[in-house]
């Protein structure tokens, strides 16, 4: 009998835990080894997300439970587009696409399916990756990992390594060691409302007075350099994002989460009170320990594998949110992954993983830098080739590049199947 192959996945976010899915899909064994030292819930965990057509369909195959991811995430029918008149509290269409297929979850829901779904022991939770070794042969992996609970080193031997390690992956760094992301030159508070028992409050009642598509929308309100993004999530929860022009600030530890104070809490309040809607003003203000994200991309890779070890989600394409794209690349990637190596077998791992590289590469690379462009207009930023939007001035002509549908591949992303 042939030996199965086995593959080390470094991370277990949602795009490990994604890789891990479709890799034993393909008929492989798989590790994954994650520091967290147990599966992460809660409202606190995350926040909001959006999923595409394509991304829904291998999730629900991975999970094999017709309708479980349905039930776990609320319907983005219509995209829209609106801007706000900071003083008079007054709202304009900017476009509207009634045919946006995607659906709203939260971070810690997904992940929770996707990783209850995979068998036991599969994920070596507490276990912080350390470093690897190609063997001479190029035939094998060693990676070294350390067990928080014990202190004690441990090692997993795989025929393939793959980096899910985040963007500012250590294992990345190794074959680039001069890569650097690059600021947006902005930062984003968000926050998860969570009203349970309090569906018929003022504040609830308001918000969908004030934004009836409540429920099935993706909204994006825009001011003067600045744009928040919210919508409904399921069990009674609004997802919020706001967008804020400032310098880039000291990126402390690991992380692209900045923890915030009460003051700046606060102050956050008085200025959402000066630009937003009171109803959505309101929603920011009583939203329980929000947090701020630094929002960071970086130019595409010209290559995502070396040897037996290859990068996917973030660690192959850090990326701003405005594409609502990383999950959704993470998903995919691990995907075109699971069926790329499982047409050509562990005895053509090379063409396997070029083969993933040339699919994935062209999609990546222009999702990043699109994402990147509509930040930039939404922001009020300098872009060469056109002016600065003015949301309350603008027209249906000079707004028509905000809609997600011009993401590049925005519902037809090449997969291995695709190739002949």
């Amino acid at each position: 009998m042939k030996r199965k192959p086995t593959a080390v996945v470094v991370g277990g976010s949602i795009a490990g835990i994604s890789c891990a899915h479709s890799l034993i899909t393909a008929g492989w064994g798989v590790v994954v080894i994650e520091k967290s030292d147990s599966p992460q819930t809660g409202i606190s965990t995350g926040a909001g997300l959006g999923l595409d057509q394509q991304g829904r369909s291998f999730i629900e195959l991975w999970l094999n439970q017709p309708g479980i991811l349905y039930n776990a995430t609320l319907p983005l029918t219509i995209d829209l587009n609106q801007a706000t008149d900071s003083e008079k509290k007054i709202c304009k269409v900017l476009t509207r696409d009634d045919k946006f297929n995607f659906r709203a979850a939260h971070w810690a829901d997904l992940h929770g399916l996707l990783y209850k779904a995979l068998p036991p022991d599969v994920v070596l939770w507490g276990h912080h990756f350390l470093s690897f070794c190609i063997s001479d042969d190029k035939a094998s992996v060693r990676v070294k990992a350390k067990v928080l609970q014990t202190n004690e080193v441990t090692e997993i031997v795989g025929d393939l390594l793959v980096a899910a390690d985040g963007c500012l992956s250590t294992i990345r760094k190794y074959f680039l060691p001069d890569f650097k992301l690059r600021y947006s030159g902005y930062s984003a508070w968000r926050g998860v409302l969570d009203f349970t028992g309090n569906e018929n409050s003022d504040t609830i009642t308001n918000l969908r007075k004030a934004f009836p598509e409540l429920g099935k929308c993706l909204y994006f309100d825009m001011g003067c350099r600045t744009h928040c993004v919210f919508y409904e999530l399921q069990n009674r929860r609004i997802n919020w994002i706001w967008y804020v022009n400032q310098p880039e600030p000291e990126l402390k530890g690991n992380s692209m989460t900045m923890k915030v104070s009460n003051e700046m809490i606060e102050q956050m309040h008085k200025e959402a009170e000066c630009i937003w809607a009171p109803e959505l003003a309101t929603v920011m203000k009583e939203t329980r320990d929000p947090f701020i994200n630094l929002i960071y991309d970086s130019d595409p890779l010209k290559e995502i594998h070396w040897n037996n070890v290859v990068l996917i989600g973030d660690a192959a394409h850090p990326t701003s949110p405005h594409g609502l794209r990383s999950t959704n690349m993470s998903i995919l990637d691990a995907a075109v992954l699971g069926r790329c190596l499982e047409k050509w077998g562990l005895e053509n791992l090379g063409v396997a993983l070029n083969e993933f590289q040339t699919i994935r590469l062209p999609v990546i690379s222009n999702q990043v830098l699109h994402s990147r462009r509509m930040g930039r207009i939404k922001q009020g930023l300098d872009l060469p080739d056109r002016e600065i939007l003015d949301p309350m001035k603008a027209v249906s002509e000079d707004c028509q590049e905000l809609q997600q549908r011009n993401m590049p591949f925005f519902a037809d992303a090449p997969t291995a199947a695709n190739i002949t």
